[in-house]
């Protein structure tokens, strides 16, 4: 079946396409009773084209010693010439009978074997091409799997000379295919995990090297030391292997995440695979003693293989867990022997080979339990709370549909998310989620209820779905408003944990209480970074409104933070041992920039996640907290607390003074950046006389001049934190219209009509949107491209199309989209209308691109039009190919029901969801945008909210 990975093969097969469109066309119109016209001409051209195209193939095959591919492509080469003879005789035949019955049959025939065995050969030349890159990061692989045992400077230096050139080329190799990819997820990976090598690369070299320095001397740290090392070549085992993996991919799912169970397994899968070597080199090896990375790979395979099992379907979970169970029994039994020197004996021989044996089961095992979660596993809950508000919504409209518990599932993630911000609250915002959370549970398990009875549709079922739909958005603002509450408090200050403990690490020897003030501040570091880290996930999940690139970086961000917390202590620890040590300096100095720029990172992801004038607000109100306890440190004349308190007002007001900043930047209308920088400007020239004023109290905390003076210049400052909240937030929202159920008119006299007893003429109908027929009911679950059709269309329902064409056209897509589905079910038409059809699909997306672009271009946010183009720009490629998976469709005329009509049935429903879900997602960036547009932008928009069923 066609794919489209790369750039190349998408502008090869599209004009290969065409023209096969043109001759299903041309068959279809012969079956109505047409003559066919001659087709001598165009098939010759075909002809000639197969002929230089098997020329090439076979000289690749002929140079290439990629074994593979001189297995694959002679039988694609083959399709391709066979193809071409079935067109030849059909074009003989036709031009003797243009009505020849067994001679439209050949023409069909070859067309679909044309544009497949052109797309066969394609992929078989472009994995011979992955394949060479990937044995490029294997030898990378293998060189970081030594990296435990060098224990020498010579052995360093001849490491760093043989994995050097490795990572160059590896380096150019998956640069260069980055930039071939269609695919924008996975080249942003490939170019995430490739900086990421490049970081640690230098690093590592240097961890290795203080470690062999501390083993050369004897002296202490040198577990610290191998940690750090095995740390840092781990996360660069990882990359590389991320690297291979999405390396390897041709589709992508515009659902899928980086945290999807499916996705850790497919990781954990490939992992798997690169220690399998490395395990059976240790095993053929009878005088190998234990500890080494031989053992510790079969160890690692264990481990993987067991998070393998824990999201598979329950029968290969048993298989893997019994099978990890007798390898893990088998290898301790094998170490305690060759540990006794006996590994040459017949036992332990007989036992490496039977865990030799085991672990290719493992192996078979896992890559079988991934294809049938792929193939078998339900949908799971969405990653944020964004998205999982929306599964729960689908349900909530229609109870009575089984959606497998799918929308309960995601109602108790939200209250599971809730929950989880209420533990880190206090007082009566603690108590209002919990509350929330206790009444959103308890709907959820009625409604369940009702529907498990078959009163899904009943008229309690609707008034509950109703209720339960307001209590869960109002459980969404309120676990929204405590994250930008945690966002303010937690990351208040990430600079002074870091420069306390850097400051105990450097203490010169003999200091007093050293070693307790070192781990006083590395405890105080660790528990820094768990929480910090802890809210950059809570944000991920319920403060990115849904978007998926900024989630997905908070949770890696907030891993890497965790990860190098420990590492950062151990790399301390050897700097106090050895404080004359340079390597030991550096290292420090490494791992310490790292951790810098890693939680500033997080802070910074925090801050694009949450609304910027909710976070000031935030932090005004905190700031007033703070001066009612300065006050109060003054009444008691505590002059440390004074000076803790207004230490903490000016740290609020240096991050209000970053996200103004940020907001500034973020920016291009000049009146939005006056009018903010105007503010910051302000607020920082109140910040120093404030610090200062506090000062001189704290000096004399009777002084009552001094007291006066602080009071009004904190009250400047406050003031002026609020102006910079009014600037950001931009005017005031227009204030609700006043409540006049109360209000009592005496009404004058009805008039009379106008024009006599004759009433005027029925006014126009208002426009609903509600004529889409195919959209009155919630498709069936084996109707996907209807499903994915009707939530677009779920989503344009939302607004208005009058005035608005970017909601006009996505809504004519999923129109389209719909008919699409019922084209490809067999529910009329014919195989011109599916070709038709989808080619109209693929104007539209074109259409929808050019009006998001047109939006884009006008947005004075960066952010916003960043968010809109990136989306916007994946639907001409989905589009395209959509309609090239049409033409394969419409080719399989007489072959319906085998296995490659199902397979590019398969291939065409994914492609459909991935094409409706980025269309779903412009309609969402462009609204966001359309409140951000130049003044003098011309652009008339009107985004007309409809009140939706549950309000």
């Amino acid at each position: 079946m066609p794919v489209f990975h790369t750039k190349t093969i998408e502008s090869i097969l599209e004009p290969v396409a065409s023209q096969v469109e043109r001759l299903v066309i041309l068959h279809e119109e012969a079956e109505d009773g047409n003559a066919m016209p001659d087709l001598e001409r165009p098939v010759h051209a075909v002809s000639v084209a197969v002929t230089n195209l098997v020329k090439v193939g076979k000289e690749t095959i002929h140079s290439s010693d990629d074994a593979i591919l001189k297995q694959d492509m002679p039988a694609s080469l083959h399709r391709v010439e066979g193809a071409s003879r079935l067109l030849e005789e059909a074009s003989s035949m036709l031009k003797a009978d243009p009505y020849s019955g067994p001679a439209r049959k050949k023409l069909i025939e070859g067309s679909r074997g044309i544009l497949q065995g052109t797309s066969s050969l394609l992929l078989c030349f472009d994995e011979s091409e992955v394949r060479k890159i990937i044995r490029e990061c294997k030898k990378v692989l293998d060189y970081l799997a030594v990296a435990e045992v060098i224990e020498s400077i010579d052995d360093l230096v001849q490491f760093v000379k043989d994995v050097s050139p490795c990572l160059t080329r590896v380096s150019r190799e998956v640069d260069a295919r980055q930039k071939e990819l269609t695919h924008q997820v996975h080249r942003d990976i490939l170019i995430r995990s490739l900086e990421q090598v490049k970081t640690l690369a230098p690093i590592l070299i240097c961890s290795m090297k203080i470690f062999i320095q501390i083993v050369s001397q004897g002296g202490k740290g040198n577990e610290e030391a191998a940690e750090n090392r095995n740390y840092l070549a781990g996360r660069m085992t990882d990359e590389i292997n991320e690297i291979i993996r999405v390396l390897q991919l041709t589709t992508y799912d515009e659902d899928e995440w980086d945290a999807d169970q499916l996705t850790a397994m497919k990781r954990a899968c490939n992992a798997l695979e690169s220690k399998l070597q490395t395990a059976i080199d240790w095993l053929e090896d009878p005088h190998a003693r234990g500890g080494g990375i031989g053992e510790k790979s079969i160890r690692q395979i264990i481990e993987l293989a067991e998070k393998v099992a824990e999201h598979s379907l329950p029968d290969d979970q048993k298989a893997l867990r019994k099978l990890c169970s007798e390898l893990t029994s088998l290898t301790d039994a094998l170490v305690e022997l060759r540990g006794d020197g006996q590994g040459a004996t017949p036992q332990a021989e007989g036992l490496a080979r039977s865990i030799r044996h085991k672990l290719g089961e493992l192996n078979n095992l896992v890559q079988t339990a991934v294809a049938n979660a792929e193939k078998y596993g339900i949908q799971q809950p969405a990653h944020t709370v964004a998205g999982r508000l929306e599964q729960a919504r689908r349900w909530l409209a229609n109870p009575s549909v089984d959606d497998r518990g799918l929308g309960q599932q995601a109602i108790a993630l939200i209250v599971e998310e809730g929950r989880k911000v209420a533990q880190g609250l206090q007082g009566e915002q603690r108590a209002e989620i919990l509350a929330l959370c206790n009444q959103v549970d308890s709907l959820s398990r009625q409604l369940g209820d009702l529907c498990r009875s078959g009163q899904g549709n009943s008229p309690q079922a609707q008034a509950v779905a109703k209720l339960l739909s307001q209590k869960l958005d109002e459980l969404k603002d309120k676990i929204q408003g405590a994250l930008v509450d945690r966002v303010v408090e937690d990351f208040i200050d990430i600079t002074t944990p870091l420069k306390q403990f850097t400051d105990a690490v450097l203490a010169p020897e003999g200091t007093q209480n050293r070693e307790e003030n070192f781990k006083d501040k590395a405890g105080a570091l660790k528990g820094f970074s768990a929480r910090a880290a802890q809210t950059a996930r809570m944000v991920a999940a319920g403060g990115s409104n849904g978007n998926k690139k900024l989630s997905e970086a908070l949770n890696t961000s907030a891993g890497q933070v965790e990860s190098l917390t420990p590492q950062l202590v151990n790399a301390g620890r050897i700097r106090m041992t050895y404080p004359a040590n340079k390597a030991a300096d550096e290292h420090f100095e490494n791992l310490r920039r790292q951790y810098a720029d890693a939680i500033a990172r997080t802070r910074q992801l925090c801050d694009e996640a949450i609304d910027s004038a909710a976070f000031i607000q935030q932090s005004e109100e905190l700031m007033r907290r703070c001066t009612t306890e300065c006050e109060d440190a003054i009444g008691r004349q505590e002059a440390q607390r004074l000076v803790d308190g207004t230490s903490q007002i000016a740290r609020l007001a240096n991050r209000v003074l970053m996200v103004a900043k940020q907001e500034a930047d973020n920016s291009e209308d000049p009146k939005f950046i006056g009018e903010v920088t105007g503010a910051a400007n302000l607020l920082q020239a109140n910040v120093t006389p404030m610090v200062q004023d506090a000062k001189s109290v704290a000096t004399n905390m009777r002084d009552q001049g001094s007291i006066n003076q602080w009071r009004d210049s904190n009250k400047k400052l406050l003031e002026s934190v609020g102006k910079v909240r009014k600037a950001v937030a931009g005017p005031d929202p227009i204030p609700p219209p006043p409540d006049v159920s109360s209000l009592s008119l005496n009404a004058p006299p009805r008039p009379p009509l106008p024009g006599g007893e004759h009433p005027p003429p029925r006014p126009p109908p208002p426009e609903t949107d509600d004529e889409d027929e195919m959209f009155r009911h919630a498709p069936q679950g084996d109707q996907p491209i209807l499903m994915a059709a009707h939530g677009l269309h779920q989503e344009v329902m939302q607004w208005s199309s009058r005035d608005n064409e970017i909601i006009a056209a996505a809504k004519r897509m999923a129109l389209l989209m719909g008919r699409l589905s019922q084209l490809v079910r067999g529910e009329g038409g014919s195989k011109r209308d599916l070709i038709a059809c989808a080619k109209a699909i693929a104007e539209a997306s074109e259409e929808v691109t050019r009006l998001a672009k047109e939006l884009a271009r006008e947005c004075t946010d960066k952010r916003m039009r960043t968010a809109l183009l990136q989306v916007c720009e994946r639907i001409p490629t989905i589009g395209t190919q959509l309609k090239i998976l049409s033409t394969v469709k419409a080719t399989m005329l007489g072959a319906q029901g085998t296995e490659e009509d199902q397979e590019a049935t398969d291939m065409l429903v994914g492609n459909a969801q991935n094409l409706m879900q980025s269309v779903k997602e412009t309609v969402r960036a462009a609204e966001a945008a359309s409140i951000k547009l130049r003044t003098d932008a011309g652009i008339r928009m009107h985004w007309i909210r409809r009140n939706p069923w549950y309000q």
